[in-house]
C-alpha cells in the first residue's frame, strides 16, 4: 500500500474539508485560534515551516520542477524510475515485516525484490505486481508503532513535509538497511528527488481542493495521521468511537443563520 493508499485517504479528507469551505467569520477564526491539538505542541514552529514549504519551496521550486519533469520525461520512463527507487526499499520492507511478526508480508517483499531485481531489470519493470506479489510497504516507523512506541510530537520539516518524531527516527533507520545504506550521496539524492517528483505529480489533481480548505495546515496534518494509521493496520484501522456532540453547538449555529 503506497501512494495509491495515501491518495485514497487524502481524497475523502479533502472532500470533507472543502465540502463546508467558506470564508470564516471572526467567530470561526477565534474558535480555531482557541483550539490546541495535543499531538502538535510545536504548532507555533510548524505552521511557519508549512508556509515556507507550501508558499515558497513548492510554488517556486517543486511544482515548476515537477511540471518540467512531466513535460520532458515520458510517463513510461517516469514509472520506470519510480519502480527502481521503490525496489531499493523492498529489503527494508522485508526486515520490518519480519520484526513485526508478519511472515507472509515479509516473504512477499523478499519475493518482490528477487523478481524485480532480476526479471524486472534491477527494478525498472514491476514484474512482481503482475504475478500477484503486491507491494507491502512496511517501514521502521510502523515497526516502532507495533512495539508500542508512540508518535511523539508532530513535525513539519523544511522540504520534507509532515512527520513525527517516530516517523523521523524510523526513516533514518530504514535508510541504513541494504541496499539503501550502500548508496553514495549522489544516488541517495537522486532517489529522493525521483520520489519527491512522483509524489508531487500524484497530487497535481488535488491542488485546488487543498487551496480551498479552511485550514490547509490542519488538513495536511490530519491526512498524515490517517495515512499512518492505515499503514500500521495494513489498510484496516480499527473503527474510532464517535465523539460526544454538544448539542448547544447546533443551537449556536442556528442562531447565526
Amino acid at each position: 500500500m503506497r501512494k495509491s493508499s495515501c491518495l485514497a485517504v487524502l481524497l475523502p479528507l479533502m472532500l470533507l474539508v472543502t465540502g463546508c469551505a467558506s470564508k470564516p467569520d471572526n467567530k470561526q477564526t477565534q474558535q480555531h485560534n482557541d483550539y490546541r491539538d495535543s499531538r502538535d505542541p510545536l504548532e507555533t514552529i510548524n505552521r511557519p515551516l508549512w508556509d515556507f514549504n507550501h508558499d515558497i519551496l513548492d510554488r517556486y521550486l517543486l511544482r515548476p520542477a515537477t511540471v518540467g519533469y512531466m513535460t520532458v520525461v515520458p510517463k513510461p520512463a517516469r514509472k520506470g524510475l519510480v519502480n527502481v527507487a521503490s525496489n531499493l526499499s523492498e529489503p527494508a520492507s522485508f526486515l520490518n515485516g519480519t520484526l513485526q511478526a508478519k511472515p507472509d508480508r515479509a516473504a512477499i517483499s523478499a519475493g518482490r525484490f528477487l523478481v524485480n531485481s532480476t526479471l524486472g531489470l534491477f527494478g525498472l519493470f514491476d514484474v512482481a505486481t503482475s504475478i500477484g506479489l503486491v507491494a507491502q510497504d512496511e517501514d521502521f516507523s510502523q515497526t516502532l508503532a507495533v512495539w508500542g512506541v508512540g508518535d511523539g510530537p508532530f513535525l513539519m520539516l523544511p522540504a520534507l513535509g509532515p512527520t513525527t518524531v517516530r516517523g523521523t527516527a524510523g526513516g533514518l533507520v530504514d535508510n541504513l538497511y541494504f541496499p539503501l545504506g550502500l548508496l553514495n550521496t549522489p544516488l541517495t539524492f537522486t532517489r529522493a528527488a525521483i520520489n519527491a517528483l512522483d509524489s508531487r505529480e500524484q497530487l497535481m489533481s488535488m491542488e485546488k481542493m487543498l487551496e480551498e480548505s479552511l485550514d490547509p495546515y490542519a488538513f495536511v496534518k490530519e491526512s498524515y495521521y490517517q495515512y499512518q494509521l492505515f499503514k500500521i493496520y495494513d489498510g484496516n484501522p480499527p473503527k474510532q468511537e464517535e465523539p460526544e456532540v454538544d448539542e448547544s453547538i447546533f443551537d449556536d449555529l442556528l442562531d447565526d443563520l
